[in-house]
């Protein structure tokens, strides 16, 4: 077998050789290419040359633009572009008396400041448009703060006009991670990046301050289209227009998915089928960059390229529900990309003209471009009157209303199933209009009309649920999802990250699967699941990701492999995993004004033993959010590497001093009490932490195991017991109960 092998990699290499000497020969033989690539040179480095060196040639693309929310997203505060009431229009909220007012053509609030006190501060920029306008004030160090209190900007008839605050639910004084003045609220952070065109953050981590900038204030064409230069001198035929490629007309994106594309309805279906499938997710990854839930990793970003320049989230329990509708604000892509939508080739710009944002057509019409209205525009369909609950949208595309007014529909155009709301406890679209019927209800009501429980597209949610709950038939539900290439990858993705390889040793085949395949979703979902690997097993299994293609990929797996040392790997490997690391490092100081990056950075030096480093990194999250828990448990941590216990014990105390309700904090200072044989004082704390966080299964555990060793066995088994309730199936728990039986 081995000299079959050696035979095989020998023929490869003789084929590539063969390649790169036909590429080569191509390149010399072919006169037009070879004066291209010799003299792409001479042409400027790309760049932004601003809307109006666009607007002569694209008269209609500009005119639609015009009074867009990608025009209108970010304005100097003036006469024209203040929509709020600022002729001393007054509110209360969390006890705090606040004033909107004018002083000369300038606008200005009364209000709390940093320090609790009440203060005149200017308006600089406004922020959006509708249902609501946010402000930017200037602070210092280049900050600007988005104000907590908005502008309800709809008619007075839908309940507008009128100032609100964002957060009426929240007890938010100067000190909350909430209140205006905070780094939540920092439009540098937190905003910058998708309300103008080529933001450079240009945080300086020294001095902590920023130097943004854009070049311009709006998101203008080359927001999404990229910059511009070399297509102005293409279409001007300036000088060295003619080295620049004729299908690209020198754009660094051509939206041109949905060029040429029928949408004829299929009379077997009477659904569109007929050269419908989209080229290529480029469109979508245009706009994904922005509305996603994602990370930034550098101002770099290149169209069509997002995952070089972020990371997206996953289907995460915090952002979406078990059945991947929306819970937190998570913006649309997440939930497109687990739509039978996308997978039939759509784009947002089917449904969405891209430069007025504006639906295509109004109302059941958008939808009926490619669905038949015989078909699906009928109460044979939907079982509801024409003039309610007979929108498309109220049952597919449920809404979910965010800061205060803001209502988004769902992107995942899912089917309802009430029958499986009432199973999980996920939203229900019929009873979101039905408010006095319970999901139940629903589904009986469903299932009479159609004689069976609807089974959508989606059916992921299960599965989901049975791997975060540790049910008994989790393996098989997860298997099913995994094996299910018809499912969106955005959920196998999320099943692939939150397994547990210790469910069954089959899963690491699929982790193995998962770290190869050709989505790059899949494959950083197989290097977060590496976490539970010991560091060597990690590196045979995820060597080769540090020179993947994608740079969140390699950047991740830079950070799962951190902890190998160099002596261990080859010359080859040494540099790849260099280069991968120096990317990461860039995207964690790209960051630097993140306290979760800080920690990443200082986890990061951990594994490599620059502790010093590490310590720095650790310091300065909790500089720039003292509320940041995992700051507080990495730094005692480390500080345990150091053989310094004590100080360790400080920052844990200090962390529960500020966070008492942590369990993860309770519990780290616990291990640390039963680190110095302080057993009953740790006990205490090992009690609270399963008290707080009954869910995370290894506490119980834990503070079984330390009541046995102080000789509390009856109260251990009680423990036990009890978290073997909300997880049956967990093998270490079921393990100490069968140890603990064999000793009594």
């Amino acid at each position: 077998m081995e000299s079959n092998l050696h035979k095989y990699l020998s023929i490869i290499a003789v084929l590539l050789v063969i390649v790169a000497v036909a590429s080569l020969m191509l390149v010399q033989e072919n006169p037009i290419i070879a004066h291209i690539s010799e003299q792409q040179s001479n042409l400027p480095v790309m760049s932004y040359v601003g809307r109006q060196a666009c607007v002569d040639c694209h008269v209609e693309q500009n005119r639609l633009w015009q009074g867009s929310h990608h025009d209108l997203a970010m304005q100097e505060a003036n006469e024209r572009t203040v929509l709020g009431d600022f002729n001393n229009a007054e509110l209360t909220a969390h006890g705090v008396f606040t004033r909107f007012f004018r002083r000369n053509d300038r606008f200005f609030v009364n209000t709390d400041g940093p320090d609790g006190q009440l203060a005149d501060f200017e308006i600089k920029y406004t922020f959006g448009v509708t249902p609501l306008q946010q402000y930017l004030i200037e602070f210092p160090g280049g900050r600007l703060q988005a104000f907590a209190i908005a502008w309800d900007s709809r008619a007075k008839e839908q309940g507008g006009q009128r100032w609100f605050h964002l957060y009426p639910d929240e007890p938010i004084n100067a000190q909350h991670e909430l209140h205006w003045t905070q780094r939540l609220q920092n439009w540098n952070f937190m905003c910058a990046e998708c309300h103008s065109t080529q933001v450079q953050k240009n945080y300086d981590p020294l001095d902590r301050t920023y130097d943004t900038r854009w070049s311009e204030i709006n998101v203008s064409c080359e927001a999404c289209h990229g910059p511009a230069s070399h297509h102005v001198i293409w279409a001007r035929r300036d000088a060295g227009f003619e080295q620049i490629d004729v299908a690209t007309k020198g754009l660094a994106i051509q939206a041109d998915e949905r060029k040429n594309v029928n949408q004829n309805i299929g009379s077997a279906s009477d659904t569109v089928r007929s050269d419908f499938s989209r080229r290529s997710d480029k469109e979508i990854q245009m706009c994904a960059r922005c509305h996603s839930r994602r990370t930034p990793l550098s101002d770099d970003f290149h169209p069509g390229k997002w995952l070089d320049s972020h990371a997206v989230s996953l289907l995460q329990p915090s952002f979406y529900y078990v059945d991947g509708q929306i819970k937190d604000e998570v913006y649309e892509y997440g939930s497109f990309v687990q739509s039978k939508m996308y997978q039939a080739g759509v784009t947002c710009s089917h449904c969405h003209e891209p430069h007025s944002l504006k639906l295509r057509v109004a109302g059941n019409g958008v939808c009926m471009q490619c669905h038949s209205g015989n078909k699906y525009d009928t109460e044979t369909h939907h079982f509801h009157p024409q003039s309610a609950g007979s929108s498309c949208v109220d049952c597919h595309m449920p809404a979910r209303t965010y800061m205060g007014v803001d209502s988004r529909r769902d992107h995942q155009f899912s089917i309802p199933r009430p029958h499986v709301a009432a199973q999980l406890g996920v939203p229900d679209a019929c009873t979101t209009c039905h408010a006095d019927r319970n999901p139940q209800w629903a589904a009986d009501t469903i299932r009479e009309w159609y004689g069976h429980d609807p089974k959508g597209y989606q059916n992921y949610a299960e599965a989901l649920h049975a791997i975060r709950n540790g049910a008994g038939n989790a393996y098989d539900r997860l298997m099913g999802l995994l094996e299910d290439k018809n499912q969106p990858v955005i959920a196998r993705a999320t099943a692939i990250e939150e397994l547990d390889l210790g469910l069954n040793p089959r899963l690491l085949t699929t982790l193995v699967d998962a770290l190869h395949d050709a989505d790059p979703l899949l494959r950083s979902a197989g290097l977060n699941a590496l976490g539970q690997l010991p560091s060597k097993q990690r590196w045979l299994l995820a060597e080769e990701r540090l020179h993947d293609p994608v740079r969140s990929v390699r950047i991740l797996a830079a950070a799962m492999l951190a902890e190998i040392p160099s002596e261990e790997m080859s010359v080859s490997q040494h540099a790849n995993f260099q280069e991968a690391a120096r990317e990461y490092v860039h995207s964690l100081r790209y960051n630097a004004d993140d306290p979760g990056a800080q920690v990443s950075l200082g986890d990061f030096h951990t594994a490599r033993g620059e502790y010093a480093e590490a310590e720095q990194a650790y310091r300065e999250a909790l500089f720039l959010d003292k509320n940041w828990v995992s700051a507080y448990l990495n730094y005692a941590d480390l500080l345990r590497r150091m053989d310094r216990d004590e100080e360790g014990e400080a920052v844990l105390r200090e962390g529960l001093a500020h966070h008492p309700e942590a369990g993860v904090l309770q519990h780290g200072l616990g291990l640390l009490l039963v680190r110095k044989k302080d057993i009953s004082a740790a006990l205490v704390f090992l009690k609270q932490a399963v008290e707080l966080e009954p869910e995370v299964i290894r506490y119980s555990y834990i503070y079984a195991v330390a009541l046995h060793s102080a000789g509390q066995s009856d109260l251990a088994k009680a423990v036990i017991a009890s978290a073997l309730m909300k997880a049956p199936n967990d093998s270490v728990l079921n393990a100490l109960r069968a140890q603990l039986a064999r000793e009594n």
